[in-house]
């Protein structure tokens, strides 16, 4: 965001009642505490978790490498405005400890999510599905989480043929049992997400929904919402790919890039890309997911901290209305190739 966009959004939330960002007190003023920012509160499905709809995800400040300063500003100034849930995973680098170090001291004022399946011993990164590594790796989260519990583990990913082997699933339901987690859930998406859904053996799913990704929306969704299993969405914003006038080098962004190219929305063109309100494109891309009834919690990454009140605040302008939602579903229904699977 430019210099000017950042100062517009600044104004724009002032009318919003906006508290002062955290960080250092200028000519030695007093630092003053932040406020909540009103953010609605939905249930986590079965798990009877009353979550806010605005979640943060821990990939980016493990991947970035995020100085602890900075995480301990970010995840304290979040809980302060209303955050409630944190998620990471066993692979996100130092994601778990970082989270640990900022904020084990209010571990009573959030829900701790986390996911195993991409760890092997000797903290080496792979995937496997085996019972005996996933609980070594379920413990050794909650060692790295410094919690003796936390309230979601998550199989990551896992492919079809391993859930329908069934060692995992058994995994996470022993790791249950002994009280190492409150409830279970599967992350993924397509035909694994459907299987785990069909099995009637997680509480939660996580996976990808966003304005260039709804092939969830047609299929997972409906069966999450008719089971009472709670739905976690993650890449909410596409990685906001948006930003790119060219193809990005990340490529963990390419295929929504690519797919941006060809849906051509026009709230994701011209001026409406550096709009820092709610019509703007990040405003129109959370709203969008935030007005499907079968989500629970959004999922948004960031290193910086003042994002997290940014896109609060962005939410508060309400659900999509009605012929902008059918208008985005179309315009998906119109260009997307068979291919357009969700991403993990």
């Amino acid at each position: 965001m430019s210099d000017s966009s950042r100062r517009a959004f600044l104004q724009w939330a002032a009318g919003f009642g906006a508290a002062p960002l955290l960080g250092r007190p200028q000519d030695g003023q007093k630092q003053e505490p932040t406020k909540p920012v009103p953010i609605e509160t939905r249930v986590l499905g079965k798990t009877g978790l009353e979550v806010r709809l605005l979640g943060f995800g821990g990939s980016e400040i493990g991947s970035q490498g995020t100085d602890q300063a900075v995480v301990d500003r970010l995840l304290n100034s979040a809980l302060d405005a209303g955050l409630n849930v944190l998620d990471t995973a066993e692979c996100y680098h130092d994601s778990e400890e970082q989270i640990a170090r900022a904020v084990k001291h209010r571990r009573k004022d959030y829900f701790l999510f986390t996911k195993c399946g991409h760890w092997l011993p000797g903290d080496r990164r792979g995937a496997d599905w085996t019972k005996p590594v996933l609980l070594a790796s379920i413990d050794r989260s909650l060692k790295r989480l410094q919690t003796e519990a936390v309230d979601l583990v998550q199989l990551h990913m896992a492919p079809l043929s391993e859930l329908e082997k069934g060692d995992c699933i058994e995994a996470l339901e022993e790791a249950k049992k002994a009280g190492k987690t409150r409830f279970i859930g599967y992350s993924g998406d397509g035909e694994a997400a459907k299987f785990a859904l069909a099995s009637d053996r997680f509480d939660t799913l996580q996976t990808s929904v966003s304005v260039f990704d709804q092939e969830a929306i047609d299929t997972t969704l409906p069966m999450a919402k008719a089971k009472n299993v709670g739905v976690i969405t993650k890449r909410t914003i596409g990685n906001a790919v948006w930003r790119y006038d060219e193809r990005p080098k990340n490529g963990y962004h390419v295929e929504y890039w690519r797919r941006l190219q060809e849906l051509r929305y026009d709230f994701a063109a011209g001026d409406n890309r550096n709009d820092p309100g709610p019509e703007g494109t990040a405003g129109i891309a959370l709203r969008f997911v935030a007005s499907l009834p079968a989500v629970a919690v959004m999922l948004v990454g960031t290193t910086k901290p003042e994002r997290w009140r940014q896109n609060a605040r962005l939410l508060a302008a309400g659900p999509l209305p009605e012929d902008r939602m059918q208008a985005i579903r179309a315009r998906w229904r119109e260009v997307a190739k068979p291919n357009w699977t969700g991403q993990g």
